[in-house]
């Protein structure tokens, strides 16, 4: 017969003896509480401790709203975070990357709902990542309604953890920015990125263990501030400069760029037959993607996939507004450079024509 494994009560488990503490989590849901309230906007009180959500579009101001609903997370990014200690900015990229995905749609960001996994809660390490998502949540003018917290011990290793972001906002009927007016001669300016944003950290993470460095040493490209810190500059949120411009008018389509870089992104927002021709030569380089290329040996061709290049945000523009929506944009603190303009497509060749001058970032 199969030996007896019955559990007694004198050792039968409790689910905090199993990896989940659910007192952890309520002290948590009341930390956490200021920093959403910090988010109010129109149309929601930004309270926690529901089982959903509510916003008034109404009370936001809209009167035949569309909604569009973006979704995203910070990638290995995270490493950096977890290996640093430093969870506080990290919010601010989530947000950031879906923002500012709502806002190339011609979108208002309403509110924003975090997802944060991991094997063990630990309190202030994960109150310091939603002050970073309040934060990012101000910038952006939405606000904070909700989210999830889970442990799961198991799936998880010590320490780590794992983010997700969802975002909602809403545009006028009729205005949303589809890229279906662009027309040869339009002009495309770009907002200036600050660093690397929360794309290409795992080609990031090797060259730093290529080259052997610690996240503590000097960033070989800041030396006032450490390996990691620099890493960590949080992605540039777009929101508020953008939604002036768009309402000031001219502004034909946006492209956030991301993951993919300038020749992927921007022609997710062409008419077909067209194509945008680009002259790099005078856009600077952030220095932690310059540092990047030049001692991790990374190609150019990798490098303006994998990072941004400069490039946080591509605005195509008629071609009488590209000056007076460049004076709003750079009044609003935005670094506003003219790269190129639109062209018909010719068979076979590419959405994106670099000038022989842009052969270097």
């Amino acid at each position: 017969m199969p030996a007896d494994r019955t559990i007694t009560s004198g050792n039968a488990p409790t689910y905090k003896s199993a990896g989940v503490d659910i007192d952890a989590g309520n002290a948590l849901v009341e930390a956490i509480k200021p920093l959403a309230r910090s988010t109010a906007r129109p149309g929601s009180d930004a309270g926690l401790g529901g089982f959903g959500g509510l916003f008034d579009l109404r009370a936001a101001g809209f009167e035949d709203p569309v909604l569009v609903a973006a979704t995203d997370g910070v990638g290995t990014k995270l490493k950096i975070a977890i290996s640093t200690g430093r969870h506080d900015t990290i919010g601010i990229d989530l947000v950031a990357m879906c923002v500012n995905d709502l806002v190339v749609q011609g979108a208002e960001p309403l509110f924003f709902l975090d997802y944060f996994a991991t094997a063990r809660l630990d309190v202030e390490a994960c109150r310091a990542v939603v002050s970073g998502i309040a934060e990012g949540c101000r910038q952006a003018g939405c606000a904070l309604i909700g989210g999830e917290t889970a442990e799961m011990p198991g799936l998880y290793g010590d320490g780590d953890y794992d983010l997700a972001g969802f975002a909602v906002g809403a545009v006028e009927r009729g205005r949303a920015l589809t890229g279906r007016d662009v027309a040869a001669g339009d002009r495309v300016l770009t907002l200036a990125s600050n660093g690397l944003h929360a794309n290409g950290f795992s080609l990031v993470r090797r060259v730093v263990s290529n080259l052997g460095l610690d996240y503590a040493d000097p960033a070989p490209f800041a030396a006032e501030t450490s390996l990691g810190e620099a890493l960590l500059t949080p992605t540039r949120i777009y929101v508020r400069p953008l939604l002036d411009a768009i309402k000031a008018g001219g502004v034909k389509a946006l492209a956030h760029i991301t993951g993919g870089g300038l020749p992927e992104n921007l022609p997710r927002v062409l008419p077909e037959g067209l194509a945008a021709r680009l002259d790099l030569s005078s856009l600077p380089c952030p220095p932690a993607i310059e540092w990047i290329a030049q001692a991790g040996g990374v190609a150019q061709a990798e490098l303006r996939r994998a990072f941004n290049c400069g490039v946080g945000m591509a605005v195509v523009v008629a071609p009488d507004r590209a000056a007076p929506l460049a004076e709003i944009l750079t009044a609003a603190g935005e670094e506003v450079h003219t790269i190129g303009r639109i062209e018909v497509r010719e068979a076979d060749a590419p959405a994106i024509l670099f000038e022989p001058s842009s052969t270097e970032v």
